[in-house]
């Protein structure tokens, strides 16, 4: 399985929403989402910085979602 890259916020919140996160607020640089199953999920939106593979893996794992369904969603779009 590939390595974890690092991704701009707007493509992590891309792939998110593809698996059913809506964006609720922003409150200054964080974007809350939240699920039907009401797990919340906030992602730091820096201008001109990505998201590390470390905190990547923290909200995939907060979000449920696996690696495969990561790379497969980030394959698809």
């Amino acid at each position: 399985m590939p390595k974890i890259r690092p991704l701009s916020p707007q493509r992590l919140i891309k792939i998110l929403e593809k698996t059913g996160f809506k964006t609720i607020r922003q409150k200054g640089s964080h974007i809350i989402m939240i699920n039907d199953k009401g797990t919340r999920i906030v992602i730091p939106v820096h201008p001109g910085k990505d998201i590390k593979p470390g905190l990547i893996r923290a909200i995939l794992k907060e979000a449920g979602l696996s690696r495969r369904e990561f790379f497969k969603i980030l394959r698809e779009g």
